[in-house]
């Protein structure tokens, strides 16, 4: 698994794991696509001020590159 700058830093500020990535890509309450971009959001009970976790990534075979990840702060989510 390979990370954007910009994800490192989103989860640098908002004290994301890696393995909070990999939780949220496999085990996944929602997921859609957009393109080839993949979106996985999740909720972590007691984390992220209960907001879920939302994350971009692209992935090809086994590869997968996250494009970014941060708390999804809206009222209603899909």
């Amino acid at each position: 698994m390979e990370i954007s700058r910009h994800a490192r830093n989103n989860m640098r500020l908002y004290k994301i794991s890696e393995s909070d990535i990999i939780e949220t890509i496999e085990y996944s309450d929602v997921s859609d696509r957009e393109g080839n971009k993949s979106i996985a959001i999740k909720k972590f009970p007691g984390r992220f001020s209960e907001y879920p976790l939302k994350v971009v990534y692209e992935s090809a075979e086994e590869d997968i590159y996250v494009i970014t990840t941060y708390p999804l702060k809206k009222k209603h989510w899909r």
